[in-house]
């Protein structure tokens, strides 16, 4: 049965999907029927009794030819091990695969989709129902479910296998449950991710849904949202590559019409396009920062973000909910216009300007009346994005803010000071662990030009933190912090009125 779902799932995508009898394999003589194993760990036995050998340990969905009946046993032949035995009847369900048996197999996998733990038993019912159900009805409604439920299938395994425990029983079942749905066609991509391993699922039988007609609105969205997973997108693309994914989950995306989606699932869709066209607008200010395609990707990614209704977000959508503002806030600045540098005066505040580098490299240069571009007061450069939309110098002139983002959903502030007889460029990371998602933005100026303030959210090693910061100039050591900014009086007096207008820290 396993080469002819994989047929199936071929011919459904050309239109030419057969009767699944008239397309399998030729059973033996003496078969009667198949038999889906639905418990783990079943045990495949030389003789119809406890007490025989043991031939082999089955994993739920796995699927076997009946060949006869004994006592409360199915002598059964095993076409994956090549080798014969008896299973307990309690412990499979018979499966007959013809016209008349899909609607209940249909029943049986609506069923199982919404039990977690079944993953592997719900891909064997689905393969089962793909073979048996006739063409008419794989291109109708039910096929647009099955497709859906085992897209929803292969997902729910590929995110449990991800946060597996290695070592622990869970994992070992985990591993054959993967093989189990191997052994039907169903495909996962691994990456190596901070020293763990993320599994995700190709999405075949996703693209497939979303390319029928029938499907429906919720269909859609869970097929766009499993196969948009920023988490399974290969790390190790390069970034011209990295942008074509980007691309196309915008356009998968579009595919979805939101106004009829239930509000919790609207949600989830629009914070995902949100965090989507925010990566797009980091890949094209990349090549360009001046690019009004720039502008209209961070828009884009601010109207979808704004339009989350918080009152529909359930407790385990929060995460997604913070990563979305972080990967729009580490874009936002692109909505500014960049003011255009001025003449300085004489003992006016320095002005910073940007130039081309090495390919690829914008460089910063700190410039005042008496020394031009060609004899900064200091000059950085770097391969990141410089915000130039965002440079704030404090009242004294003696240091300057500016916001660069080195990859997407992560910004850092840099903070250019004065120092005895030269400036100084130093860098506030959002936190500090490997870079994952996160913002570091200058809130204000303290007077005195000893102090300012600063707004920092991360989430780095599968912790989430936002702090409000009253932050020493020399050193950049953090003097006062607070998960409240109201527990902050210098918050509330000097933080400035642009940055709280336009921040989404506060949100």
């Amino acid at each position: 049965m396993n080469a002819t779902f994989a047929t199936l799932l071929a011919a459904v995508a050309s239109a030419a999907v057969t009767v699944a009898a008239e397309a399998a394999p030729q059973p033996s003589p003496s078969a009667q029927g198949s038999a889906i194993v639905v418990q783990d760990q079943a045990s495949l036995r030389a003789a119809p009794r406890d007490g025989a050998q043991q031939q082999a340990s089955l994993w739920q969905g796995e699927v076997l030819e009946v060949r006869g009946e004994r006592l409360d046993y199915l002598q059964v032949w095993d076409h994956k091990r090549e080798r014969g035995g008896f299973i307990r009847a309690s412990d499979v369900r018979r499966v007959a695969l013809t016209e008349a048996e899909g609607p209940a197999l249909l029943a049986v996998m609506r069923f199982v989709q919404d039990t977690p733990g079944a993953e592997a038993l719900g891909i064997g019912l689905t393969a089962a129902y793909l073979q048996a159900a006739p063409a008419k009805a794989l291109a109708g409604v039910e096929g647009a479910q099955a497709f859906d439920a085992l897209g929803t299938f292969a997902d729910r395994l590929a995110r449990r296998a991800s946060v597996a425990v290695p070592g622990k029983a869970s994992g070992a079942t985990l591993s054959a449950h993967l093989d189990v749905a191997n052994g039907y066609g169903v495909r996962f991509a691994t990456y190596e991710v901070e020293g763990r391993m993320q599994v995700c699922y190709e999405g075949e039988a996703f693209r497939r849904l979303l390319a029928m007609p029938v499907a429906d609105a919720e269909q859609r969205a869970r097929a766009v949202l499993a196969l948009t997973r920023p988490e399974c997108i290969n790390p190790d693309l390069p970034a011209h590559e990295r942008a074509k994914v980007t691309t196309w989950q915008a356009e998968v995306l579009e595919r979805v019409d939101v106004a009829g989606l239930p509000g919790y699932l609207r949600n989830r869709v629009q914070m995902r396009r949100a965090s989507v066209w925010g990566a797009a607008a980091f890949q094209q200010a990349r090549k360009n920062a001046a690019d009004p395609a720039v502008t209209a990707a961070a828009a884009r990614a601010l109207t979808e973000f704004t339009g989350v209704s918080k009152a529909d977000l359930p407790d385990e959508d929060q995460s997604a909910y913070n990563d979305a503002a972080m990967r729009v806030s580490a874009v936002r600045w692109a909505l500014v216009p960049a003011a255009a540098p001025v003449a300085t005066a004489a003992g006016a505040r320095p002005t910073l300007l940007t130039e081309p580098g090495a390919p690829g490299e914008t460089c910063v240069l700190l410039v005042d009346v008496q020394h031009s571009a060609k004899a900064p007061l200091l000059r950085r450069c770097t391969y990141g994005v410089v915000w130039t939309a965002s440079a704030s110098t404090n009242r004294e002139g003696t240091a300057l803010a500016l916001a660069v983002q080195p990859i997407e959903g992560w910004r850092e502030l840099w903070v250019l000071r004065k120092t005895e007889g030269s400036w100084l460029a130093d860098v506030l990371p959002p936190a500090a662990a490997t870079p994952e998602t996160g913002v570091a933005e200058w809130a204000g100026w303290v007077p005195g030009g000893q102090q300012m303030l600063v707004a920092r959210e991360a989430r780095g090693q599968g912790r989430y933190r936002k702090s409000f910061e009253v932050v020493r100039l020399e050193g950049l050591t953090t003097e006062r912090v607070t998960g409240d900014v109201a527990a902050l009086p210098l918050f509330q007096r000097w933080q400035d009125p642009a940055w709280k207008r336009q921040t989404l820290s506060l949100r």
